[in-house]
């Protein structure tokens, strides 16, 4: 048990050291608050480690160009859905993910099936529940 709680410390410490700016985008008619994930370190910690995510609030992960992406849920403890946007700036392409334990070794991964430029991850269903429909563009606020 100790092992764990060790562990699970060093975990937080790690999730701690990545800082991200803040910033807001509006993806339809939707104003969202994002953490800016754009360096490599902040795309590879992103979401991990939470417990909670506002309701509107969500991270943009930013990239240099557009290509097809994968997305994983290592030690990620919220189920969230994941907005892939095109290099202008629009949605095109919708997927739920399910949250997974920090003991998971083998997390799933969500990858795109069209080329994206801009990741957003939101709570689980924020897409739908706000009616944002593929095509639908993001911009800065």
């Amino acid at each position: 048990m100790a092992w764990l709680i060790s562990f699970l410390m060093i975990c937080s410490f790690a999730s701690a050291a990545v800082k991200f700016e803040k910033g807001f985008i509006k993806i339809g008619h939707k104003r969202l608050q994002v953490e800016i994930a754009k360096t490599f370190e902040q795309q590879q910690q992103g979401l991990m480690h939470r417990t909670k995510l506002g309701e509107n609030e969500g991270m943009i992960f930013i990239f240099n160009e557009e290509d097809f992406r994968s997305f994983w849920m290592k030690n990620t403890l919220i189920d969230l859905s994941i907005g892939y946007f095109n290099k202008k700036n629009e949605l095109v392409e919708v997927i739920d993910m399910k949250a997974t334990s920090v003991l998971d070794i083998n997390p799933p991964s969500y990858p795109t099936t069209k080329k994206a430029q801009y990741a957003v991850e939101v709570n689980k269903g924020w897409f739908s529940k706000n009616k944002i429909k593929l095509g639908s563009k993001w911009s800065w606020d």
